[in-house]
């Protein structure tokens, strides 16, 4: 039954984006768990409670991700090795530091804001305004953290001044 009444070809392009979305999420969530148990030396207090904090962000979008896709009347991918082929986000497997950890963070970051943007226009393309409203939400969360982490990890040289 289609009661949202949507065009079915037009939502099923929305919802290859929203499943290659999900597929990075995986991705990103198991990175930032990876993080948060290999954290260590003196930025562990700071980072180890921050990808906590990013990884239970990133669990609750999942599953909003996936509700949304069943919502649409389709399956959302559900096997890892489905998730690998179609992400875009590999799992982090070499880093120096800290500071690397947060710039593979960041990397993939942005990866997920290109993917949250395809989804968009391709929700807004289809009058999915429930997608659409879903995904700006992730959009703006995204970008506030990937901004908090970009200013964690650049070294301030000199004092602001404000006057």
């Amino acid at each position: 039954m289609n009661y949202l009444g949507f065009n079915k070809e037009k939502a099923s392009q929305t919802v290859q984006s929203l499943n290659r979305l999900l597929a990075n999420y995986h991705v990103y969530y198991q990175n930032l768990r990876t993080f948060h148990w290999k954290i260590s030396g003196r930025d562990f207090f700071d980072l180890h409670n921050k990808f906590e904090d990013l990884y239970n962000d990133a669990r609750l979008k999942i599953d909003e991700i996936a509700e949304r896709i069943l919502t649409l009347r389709f399956e959302p991918m559900s096997f890892y090795s489905g998730y690998l082929k179609a992400a875009d986000i590999e799992e982090a497997k070499d880093w120096d530091d800290s500071v690397d950890m947060v710039k593979i963070i960041l990397e993939n970051h942005s990866s997920l804001i290109q993917n949250i943007r395809t989804a968009l226009q391709r929700a807004a393309d289809a009058g999915d305004e429930g997608t659409v409203d879903l995904l700006g939400g992730f959009l703006s969360s995204l970008e506030k953290k990937s901004w908090m982490l970009d200013a964690w990890s650049t070294k301030v040289k000199e004092p602001v001044t404000l006057y």
